[in-house]
């Protein structure tokens, strides 16, 4: 019911994270988009709802924190961008160090939560990601977005808020670099000058789109565009179009997941062999 709005969501997304644009144009753009979409899933839920719990559970706990998250982003990065301060590196750097403060104390606040949602567990499920229990786990008073009560749990919109703060998070890192802050006390990263990337580009790719697909990074609200930046500065390489090379993936003619398939044969290979 749902996959083709998610599907063109992500579609657009992109496009507006991945534009030549400054951050308040892309911020309100995401933001209109966002909107547009939880209008629409809102719509969807009122008239069909859910077949079963588990359908109810997926909604809410997969389906609306993605355009959610991104909203909650957007919103954030368009009043930072608004409020910090016009002039002088020193001030700058200041208001994103608190910035970074405030999003340490939101997962400081929540790391119980946090904890439950990285180790996968599924256990409360039934009390975070339906509509039962709404008396029990009163809202989060600093998310008033889309709490109309046919569309929401009580635990959606933290899960939501959880994701955007990773986004958020890569933004201020972003910011502060370009102010060249001290990266090595900061955030250690070019530290890593031995790694370097021998194979093709486009097995990087893979492997950008695997971890992508899975979401196996920030809790699945790593972007493309930020999992690729992150590889650019680990392996000391430049990926120079990853979505041209995608494109060239997906019409290959042999196997579409070259890399990936050579990986696990590889490994496996090297498991049999140590176990004989």
């Amino acid at each position: 019911m749902f996959k083709s709005t998610i599907e063109e969501f992500n579609k657009q997304i992109n496009t507006i994270v991945t534009a030549e644009e400054n951050h308040l144009k892309k911020a309100s753009n995401g933001i209109n988009l966002c909107n547009k979409i939880l209008s629409n899933l809102k719509e969807k839920v009122e008239q069909n709802d859910f077949e079963t719990v588990p359908c109810e559970i997926d909604f809410f706990k997969n389906t609306k924190p993605l355009p959610m998250s991104y909203l909650i982003y957007f919103t954030e990065v368009r009043s930072c961008e608004l409020r910090k301060p016009k002039a002088g590196t020193s001030y700058q750097i200041e208001f994103f160090e608190k910035e970074m403060k405030k999003i340490n104390k939101f997962f400081y606040r929540n790391v119980d939560f946090v904890h439950y949602m990285e180790q996968g567990s599924t256990y409360l499920d039934h009390q975070f990601f339906t509509r039962n229990h709404q008396n029990n786990f009163p809202f989060t008073p600093m998310t008033e977005y889309y709490q109309y009560p046919e569309f929401s749990s009580s635990h959606d919109m933290q899960w939501a808020k959880v994701k955007a703060m990773y986004r958020f998070i890569h933004y201020i890192r972003e910011a502060m670099q370009k102010l060249k802050v001290g990266n090595a006390i900061l955030f250690d990263e070019k530290k890593h000058k031995v790694l370097l990337w021998t194979a093709p580009k486009t097995a990087l790719a893979e492997l950008i789109y695997a971890l992508y697909s899975n979401g196996a990074l920030n809790h699945g609200a790593a972007d493309i565009n930020t999992i690729a930046s992150s590889f650019e500065d680990f392996f000391n390489i430049k990926i120079d179009n990853i979505y041209k090379t995608y494109s060239e993936i997906k019409d290959r003619k042999s196997s579409k997941t070259k890399f990936l398939e050579e990986l696990m044969l590889n490994l496996q290979q090297k498991i049999h062999k140590e176990d004989e």
